[in-house]
């Protein structure tokens, strides 16, 4: 506070203006004052709000920096973002009882095992979009380079088999409606999910592009279903 004055402030008995030589009723003071920022109090502040305490067990500073241990306490809200899809209904978990705790354990595990395929699969995707300057549509259409594993697995809905059975008796196997989304997030994947969906490729400039068979006729054609990257071990 720089400087304050006192103001008597009169009150009559009535709303509106006063007559002239009517006497107040009662007096009122108010304070007026002129204010200043205080560097010195507010450097305190900020300091006082930036400081939290993290505990680790790494102790050596060189190995993990103060920063970086700021980082890693902040993801872990990706980390309880993951559980919550673990209680997902789509998830099925709570569709299977179990009874013995050892089976339990290991239902949890294979849940947590699952978590962090998922997680890695999408750390994949993301960091290899940003590294090629690529985009995926999101669900709203609109190019984004942070897209989710669960999306990703919804945008491979409804993809058929098509087994081919030639004259001499060779069968060839082919996946219907793959599109240059899915042939995209095939390639971010690595070959290994390109093979699970039978497109042999070959890559150009970090670009893929499918060989097909020789054309030939067949002596029998059938079908089955294919939901997603899960079916095929992706």
């Amino acid at each position: 506070m720089a400087q304050s004055t006192v103001v008597a402030v009169p009150k009559y008995g009535r709303v509106g203006r006063p007559r002239q030589q009517t006497p107040p009723v009662e007096q009122e003071w108010h304070i007026q004052a002129q204010l200043q920022r205080d560097p010195a109090a507010l450097e305190r502040e900020v300091r006082r709000k930036a400081a939290f305490l993290v505990a680790t067990n790494v102790l050596e500073a060189a190995a993990l920096p103060d920063r970086e241990l700021i980082e890693t306490d902040k993801a872990q809200s990706a980390v309880e973002r993951g559980f919550a899809f673990l209680k997902d209904p789509r998830f099925l978990a709570s569709s299977i009882f179990v009874k013995k705790p050892q089976r339990i354990m290991a239902l949890a595990f294979v849940m947590v095992l699952c978590l962090l395929i998922y997680r890695l699969a999408e750390v994949r995707v993301r960091q290899r979009l940003v590294a090629s300057e690529e985009t995926v549509p999101d669900q709203l259409r609109r190019p984004t380079h942070r897209p989710t594993m669960r999306w990703l697995f919804q945008c491979f809905e409804g993809l058929d088999l098509h087994h081919l059975t030639w004259r001499d008796g060779m069968r060839h196997t082919q996946v219907l409606r793959l599109t240059a989304l899915h042939r995209q997030g095939l390639r971010l994947l690595g070959p290994a999910y390109e093979n699970c969906y039978l497109v042999p490729t070959f890559h150009t400039h970090g670009r893929s592009q499918e060989t097909l068979p020789p054309r030939c006729e067949c002596s029998s054609v059938s079908y089955g279903n294919l939901d997603g990257p899960e079916r095929m071990g992706a």
